[in-house]
């Protein structure tokens, strides 16, 4: 990964520009979430929820929490203590508009794999929202079509999963985690 796309722990400092990416993603639609509810999932599981520093600047961020299978946040709620699980649910992926089709998702997607299976989790999960569902299909993602999907995650929300077999890794370090400098 260059030094110039660096995914690292979401600061106290950046809920404002993380908060700014997602209305802007989700501008006219029943998923924005708003500030409060974001922070609250950050604060839930700070290990698995990153941003994407480039350059000194929030380009996108991760907001990935532990959650059984075929469950999935309530977009209305703030997030309450994270159960444990097996499963990583991969709650937000947002890049900035100007940096997409650089291949920044792709990078914070295996970074987040590489967390996710460093940490000991069997599977990651996601709601796939506004047609994403061939995007995340291409990446390795199956469809439950049987787990109902609130009308909140919008029309053809699908519930979908990926194993993370072969991906554990083990005496991984915070500079593992966190290939960039962490103050």
């Amino acid at each position: 990964m260059s030094r110039d796309m660096c995914p690292r722990p979401i600061r106290d400092s950046d809920w404002p520009n993380v908060a700014a990416l997602e209305a802007d993603a989700y501008a006219g639609s029943s998923l924005a979430e708003g500030r409060a509810v974001l922070e609250s999932r950050g604060r839930a599981a700070p290990a698995t929820c990153f941003v994407l520093d480039l350059d000194g600047r929030v380009a996108g961020y991760v907001l990935a929490l532990p959650y059984p299978m075929f469950q999935y946040p309530d977009l209305a709620r703030a997030e309450r203590p994270a159960v444990p699980s097996r499963n990583l649910h991969l709650h937000d992926m947002v890049v900035a508009r100007d940096q997409r089709g650089r291949g920044r998702g792709s990078g914070l997607l295996n970074h987040l794999t590489r967390t996710a299976g460093t940490a000991g989790y069997d599977h990651i999960s996601l709601v796939a929202v506004e047609g994403k569902a061939t995007f995340w299909a291409s990446r390795g993602f199956l469809a439950h079509q049987g787990v109902a999907v609130p009308p909140d995650y919008g029309d053809n929300a699908v519930y979908m999963s990926r194993a993370l077999t072969g991906v554990r890794i083990s005496g991984a370090t915070k500079a593992d985690r966190f290939p960039c400098p962490v103050p």
